[in-house]
């Protein structure tokens, strides 16, 4: 099969209840280019225009936005588009696909005596707590489930994906951006970013590196209904790090290894070192994002936009 190209649209708006005197905020909102992957073209929108506004990678790749406004302003509009090509995930070799789950484990684990290669140490960053996800004997009990003696790596963490997506309800409403894992974990229920944060304690809880990824995938609308403007949202997964092959991506929401349909904007630890757009504010009383995201498909450009020209003369400078 060849690279899909999808057109993604996400927007942010903040109506703010007082007004903002200075702001700074950081976007994440462009996809990373990987060997399966790349950013054909991109747009940021932003109203009011910022005061300052620069980009930089930070400590894990990830490209960055920042902006600052030091003028009065009650509202802020975000919209980032981008043409972006996605194709089919490396294969995992047969013989990567063989290496006992403790072989990672021990290969892992901090020796004085030992070099490590560059890749195990780069993989060290993801083996530990973080903000968002601890490590505890509850998840790796709930891991060792599926990570029996002497099982594959790659096979026990699927089976570790799938345990996960038949003990776990999605629902939207049981928790929020900020509900710790553990109250996610015990009542079984949450979304994406619950499910991953769960996924990384239970994979870092058995000596492991996991990591926290960002981005999209594309949702299919009810059979014989149309595509809506705006219905998607921002998606989360999880990758494990695989001596031999790198990171496995796997997503508990779906029960799915990623592949064409997932878009990587970025990843970290946890949610809190990917998130899309974050701020500090002086002013601004109470606010809720508005957000809006769409992910098409290039063939569904036009049923969904119209004519690209067309289109195009819409799209603000």
């Amino acid at each position: 099969m060849a690279a899909v190209r999808y057109h993604v649209r996400h927007e942010t708006r903040y109506q703010y209840d007082q007004v903002v005197g200075e702001s700074h905020h950081l976007l994440r909102l462009t996809p990373r280019n990987l060997p399966w992957q790349r950013c054909l073209e991109q747009h940021l929108a932003l109203v009011p225009e910022p005061s300052k506004r620069r980009q930089f990678a930070d400590s894990f790749g990830n490209q960055i936005t920042a902006i600052q406004y030091i003028r009065d302003h009650d509202s802020l509009e975000v919209t980032s588009e981008f043409w972006v090509s996605v194709d089919a995930r490396p294969v995992v070799p047969a013989a990567v696909a063989r290496v006992p789950w403790e072989t990672v484990r021990d290969s892992l684990r901090y020796d004085a005596d030992r070099r490590f290669p560059p890749e195990h140490l780069a993989a060290t960053a993801f083996r530990f707590a973080s903000a968002n996800v601890p490590i505890d004997s509850r998840y790796a009990d709930y891991a060792r489930r599926a990570f029996t003696p002497g099982r594959p790596l790659a096979q026990a963490a699927q089976a570790l994906m799938a345990l996960m997506h038949g003990d776990f309800a999605f629902d939207a409403t049981a928790t929020d951006a900020f509900t710790p894992v553990d109250q996610a974990f015990e009542q079984r229920r949450g979304v994406c970013q619950d499910f991953s944060h769960i996924l990384l304690a239970c994979l870092r809880s058995i000596g492991l590196a996991a990591r926290y990824l960002s981005g999209y995938i594309l949702t299919h609308p009810p059979k014989g209904q149309p595509r809506l403007i705006g219905a998607d949202a921002t998606h989360a997964w999880v990758a494990v790090f695989l001596p031999g092959y790198g990171w496995l991506e796997l997503d508990p929401t779906n029960n799915v290894v990623a592949g064409r349909e997932h878009i990587i904007l970025g990843w970290g630890r946890d949610f809190s070192d990917v998130t899309p757009l974050r701020g500090v504010l002086l002013g601004g009383g109470d606010h809720e994002p508005e957000i809006a995201v769409t992910v098409v498909p290039e063939q569904d450009f036009a049923a969904l936009y119209g004519d690209v020209e067309t289109y195009l003369e819409d799209v603000p400078e």
